[in-house]
């Protein structure tokens, strides 16, 4: 899908390209394809760059464009990751600007809609790119607000019954938290090395790179605490489930014990040697009494030790 906007009191689409207006393409065609390496004639090293899924956050130039990856937190419908992110990138050159993104995203869109509400005007494309890294951080927060509510429900559902089910759904968010650990890092360093551009410097708005710093810097911390907070979680079920394993242990050993009382007196009293009582007339009553009283004291005295 291909659009194109244009800076009035905010980002308006139009139909046609004009200088210095935004294109936007999200999962490119083979005919948008043709459009970027053949019209506009960007590098296909940097479109294959954008579509590798793995693609670390960085800036690269060459033959005067300009490449500026950064990565952004997407939902997905895959039960297992729920949660996870993708490179975007950010190809411009002169008038020439545009963004590649090869999967469907809903930061891109609001970030067109908030322009729109707040009257924001696009200065120049390193003021895009700053711009879209601060919606990136803010999309990253709202995730990690919906990742919270899962750890939450997990955490619920493990209270009335510890399940593998359970413990699967927090490896899985487990997983995503290390997703955006490590895309948060990425474009951190992205943000440092764009502000150390020295033909740059003295056109950055200083109060735009203050709130994307604060930005990023919330999410990351925001993010190592969803991640330290589940992982001591997952440690103290892990002990849980360690505890109910060594209780279930010592009562059937308990339960072991107990019945190898009577089972000994009998096979001792079963043997086919003289013990005063073959021709007693109570002889089976007296070994019957004389075991449940050896077995209710070993009941006593295991519940005195609290193995029951």
């Amino acid at each position: 899908m291909r659009a194109f906007y244009k800076n009035n009191n905010g980002l308006s689409v139009t139909t046609n390209w004009t200088p210095n207006c935004w294109i936007n393409i999200e999962c490119p065609t083979e005919i948008e394809k043709k459009y970027l390496l053949e019209e506009l004639q960007i590098p296909e090293a940097f479109y294959n760059d954008i579509e590798d899924i793995d693609e670390r956050p960085r800036i690269e130039i060459e033959n005067g464009w300009t490449l500026i990856i950064m990565r952004i937190p997407v939902k997905s419908n895959d039960v297992k990751l729920p949660f996870h992110t993708i490179p975007v990138g950010v190809v411009f050159k002169r008038e020439v600007c545009i963004t590649i993104s090869f999967h469907k995203t809903e930061m891109l869109s609001d970030f067109v809609i908030y322009t729109q509400r707040k009257k924001i005007d696009i200065k120049d494309n390193f003021d895009l790119v700053l711009k879209l890294l601060l919606s990136s951080s803010v999309w990253f927060l709202k995730y990690l607000k919906q990742v919270n509510q899962k750890i939450k429900l997990a955490e619920d559902n493990l209270e009335k019954s510890i399940k593998n089910e359970e413990l699967q759904a927090l490896l899985q968010i487990e997983k995503c938290l290390v997703f955006f650990m490590t895309s948060l890092k990425g474009n951190d360093i992205l943000l440092h090395r764009i502000k150390n551009i020295k033909s740059q410097k003295e056109h950055f708005d200083l109060e735009l790179l203050e709130d994307v710093e604060i930005e990023l810097r919330q999410a990351q911390e925001t993010t190592n605490i969803y991640s330290d907070i589940l992982t001591g979680t997952m440690d103290a079920y892990a002990s849980v489930i360690s505890n109910n394993m060594n209780t279930i242990m010592k009562q059937m050993t308990s339960i072991s014990i107990i019945l190898m009382i009577p089972t000994l007196i009998a096979s001792l009293y079963g043997m086919n040697v003289p013990n005063d009582l073959e021709n007693n007339r109570y002889g089976i009553w007296i070994v019957i009494a004389v075991s449940i009283m050896l077995s209710c004291f070993g009941v006593f005295l295991f519940k005195k030790k609290r193995w029951f």
